[in-house]
């Protein structure tokens, strides 16, 4: 006699007297349609005698039903999904051809023109800029001078301490800043370019600035470029 529960993990499937193309098979995932067909299988081949009681069967259909709307839930977010990738995706679209702002101490050598790059410093500080390739090597060292407190222009040309060119890549940028008495003082670099492009990297959009990806969440500043 058959009298196995619709939320039973099933291990065999096969009923007396079912025809074989109606055997449903194990699987790890129960979707809606199989829990119907289940549920249909059973009123089926239930045993006369003993039919199920209405209760049980009240509560079976209230799993349906949560089901059902489960998944119309399912369904809806996804496209509510897809309207906010869509409407994020034409939105950062504004974004190329304006120059932007971000913190970070990485700038990019493009064609052999470094990005543009300012820093902060709290107080008047005698300010010294290091530039470092990708191997933490020192490939530039730039005396600024005393500056005031305020932000100030990196002004990296591109060059190394012998004159030279850098080759296009990221390089990192430290600023030391002390007073008059030797104490450091703080500094925040930060790093503006024109956005060029827009790319998605697992569904996560980008602006492309320079050799760089920037996310927009580190955007702090948008400009829009003057025609030269």
């Amino acid at each position: 006699m058959y009298t196995n529960g619709i939320g039973t993990d099933y291990q065999q499937t096969s009923v007396a007297g079912m025809d074989s193309t109606t055997s449903v098979k194990a699987k790890k995932e129960v979707g809606k349609d199989d829990f119907l067909n289940l549920l249909v299988t059973q009123l089926k081949y239930q045993d006369p005698l003993n039919p199920m009681e209405s209760q049980e069967f009240s509560a079976q259909l209230a799993q349906f039903s949560s089901l059902e709307k489960l998944s119309g839930i399912d369904e809806t977010l996804l496209e509510i999904q897809k309207s906010l990738d869509a409407n994020r995706n034409e939105n950062i679209l504004d974004y190329i051809g304006k120059s932007v702002k971000t913190s970070g101490n990485t700038v990019s050598v493009t064609n052999g023109i470094a990005d543009s790059g300012v820093y902060s410093i709290k107080a008047s500080a005698d300010v010294k800029i290091s530039v470092f390739d990708a191997m933490g090597t020192e490939i530039r060292s730039i005396e600024a001078g005393l500056k005031d407190a305020g932000e100030h222009s990196i002004g990296w040309d591109g060059l190394d301490n012998r004159g030279n060119r850098v080759g296009d890549g990221l390089y990192s940028v430290i600023i030391n800043a002390a007073d008059q008495t030797g104490a450091s003082v703080s500094a925040d670099v930060y790093q503006t370019g024109e956005v060029t492009g827009v790319t998605n990297q697992n569904r996560i959009p980008y602006l492309i600035v320079g050799n760089k990806l920037i996310s927009p969440d580190e955007i702090i500043e948008i400009t829009k470029l003057t025609a030269s």
